[in-house]
């Protein structure tokens, strides 16, 4: 599975997005991204997705770091790659989305409370903290995502 996704940061707040997914009760919190359809480049993914999730139309500055894990439940691979990005004008839920369900500006300091996965925590913070590493792994994800779209 590969990802995308997009930090965007405005006076020390961070913009998540509340996801939901089939096999959990609760939408998740991340960063706005997600999956390139096929012949879909990362960057317009990206572009796509934080259009769709938050309204915003951003310009991708450059790649953060890329984490690699496993979900041994669902027998798959995922490789995510953050870019930081920009963008003018105010964020909105899109109406009526069975997937994304909310929209925050989240504190630096609050971040670690909201986001649950730490294959999705951990880098972002280690990278809000300075840390240069440009790659992280984990073994085990922590968490089965099944995708609403999934056969």
């Amino acid at each position: 599975i590969r990802l995308c996704a997009g930090l965007l940061e405005r006076a020390g707040a961070v913009l998540l997005v509340a996801s939901r997914y089939p096999n959990h009760a609760q939408p998740l919190w991340g960063l706005p991204g997600g999956r390139p359809r096929n012949n879909e480049l990362l960057e317009a993914a990206l572009r796509r997705e934080f259009r769709e999730e938050t309204g915003l139309d951003v310009a991708i500055e450059r790649l953060l770091y890329v984490s690699e894990s496993f979900d041994p439940q669902g027998d798959a691979h995922i490789v995510s790659f953050t870019f930081r990005v920009r963008a003018n004008g105010e964020a909105t839920l899109p109406p009526a989305d069975a997937h994304v369900v909310d929209l925050a500006w989240v504190p630096r300091a609050e971040l670690a409370g909201r986001i649950a996965v730490g294959a999705v925590r951990e880098p972002l913070l280690a990278q809000l903290a300075g840390d240069e590493r440009r790659y992280y792994t984990y073994a085990d994800a922590g968490i089965s995502i099944v995708f609403a779209d999934a056969p």
